[in-house]
């Protein structure tokens, strides 16, 4: 039976260019997992690379059609946001170790469906610092930044990753992207002991 890696952290931690280290790393066979959104897509993005960019009408399909495995909603500084993963036959843990990004509220809600024992959480830690700019570059690079957002989302990352959810979640290991070689070369170790 394969296994889900969730890759966890907050906003800017490198999760993206993580992922796509061990997707990509033909060693470790990871399949991608791609999510799916009701936001807009950014500059540079293109859909069902990173996300699937949907619509409301589309989202509300999906769930009353019970076809969404986890689901949360984000209230921004445009509305609401909804991200979810889709039964949409990219999960085959019966024949596939996939890896998918994610918060914490995706890491207990794929426990709750797929089992805990098939679910390993990967937790991404980054100064707060540090992670600030990182996405503070990553917006002034967007067409038209939206600092508002952004400033939301940093925010709220205090609450949606504190050290009691981080606990509740049962996450024990954590890796620190701050070389991020180092910080690649500890999670594949990791991930081939599964």
């Amino acid at each position: 039976m394969g296994k889900l890696f969730c890759l966890i952290g907050k906003s800017a931690s490198g999760k993206d260019a993580i992922f796509r280290y061990l997707r990509d790393n033909k060693e470790l066979g990871l399949k991608e997992i791609v999510p799916y959104t009701t936001r807009p897509m950014r500059k540079g993005e293109e859909n069902g690379v990173g996300y699937y960019f949907v619509d409301q009408a589309a989202y509300e399909k999906m769930c009353q059609d019970g076809k969404v495995i986890e689901s949360r909603t984000y209230e921004t500084i445009n509305g609401p946001w909804h991200y979810f993963t889709v039964d949409d036959g990219q999960i085959r843990l019966d024949r596939d170790n996939a890896i998918l990004i994610g918060t914490l509220e995706v890491y207990n809600q794929m426990k709750r469906y797929f089992g805990e024992e098939q679910v390993v959480p990967l937790y991404i830690e980054v100064e707060d610092g540090l992670r600030l700019e990182r996405a503070l570059a990553r917006e002034r690079m967007q067409d038209v930044p939206n600092y508002a957002e952004l400033c939301r989302r940093y925010l709220a990352d205090r609450q949606d990753f504190s050290e009691e959810k981080i606990a509740e979640a049962g996450i024990l290991k954590r890796y620190e992207n701050i070389d991020f070689d180092a910080c690649c070369r500890e999670i594949v170790r990791a991930v081939k002991m599964f």
